[in-house]
């Protein structure tokens, strides 16, 4: 039987168990999504690949209006988080995260994406981003009435940070994407370039 003192591990071999994992999400997802463009080709193939992202982000979204509901309070931005609703580490997915104010408006910037750094050494940013629709996605789930959308993407800019807007939605973009046949990755327009 361990010990109280076995069962304890320092703050930064956390932070790298988790990187660890982080890193493996990012590699398992970047393996599905090239072979299923190199298999179907690079249309047919993004495209179940996103559909696969949805249907991710509805158990998360779902997942997370029934823990906030279960606590008694109600499906709306500021409680997506709350409790067991949080569905995300805080420590190892990512460098930092710091919450800022650009023009008035409240924004969330996530810098040292482990899964970013991996798509990027394996020069597959494009690719592997298809994996960030799942931000919108989970919110749309959620509460159809907000998305959580990148108005900077590491992946895509090449930069060190993913910057999100919590954002309210239009009835043309739910319809799009509750709509099984249309394209709705354009409700977050700063993650990857689709080929049409």
């Amino acid at each position: 039987m361990m010990t109280e003192a076995e069962k304890r591990i320092p703050l930064s071999e956390a932070v790298r168990e988790v990187e660890l994992v982080s890193r493996r999400l990012g590699l398992l997802h970047l393996a599905f999504a090239r072979t299923l463009v190199d298999e179907l080709g690079e249309a047919a193939g993004k495209d179940l690949v996103l559909r696969a992202i949805k249907y991710y982000g509805r158990l998360v979204g779902e997942r997370a209006k029934e823990d906030v509901e279960k606590q008694g309070i109600p499906a709306i931005p500021e409680n997506f988080s709350a409790g067991t609703a949080r569905s995300l580490p805080r420590i190892g997915m990512h460098e930092k995260h710091a919450a800022v104010e650009v023009d008035g408006q409240k924004r969330s910037q996530v810098y040292g994406c482990a899964m970013a750094r991996v798509w990027r050494e394996y020069g597959e940013e494009e690719l592997g981003s298809l994996y960030c629709f799942v931000d919108p996605a989970k919110y749309m789930y959620y509460n159809p009435a907000y998305k959580y959308v990148h108005t900077r993407s590491m992946p895509v800019s090449g930069g060190d940070c993913c910057e999100f807007a919590t954002l309210p939605t239009s009835e043309e973009e739910r319809k799009d994407f509750f709509d099984t046949g249309k394209d709705w990755t354009y409700i977050d327009g700063k993650i990857a370039k689709r080929d049409e």
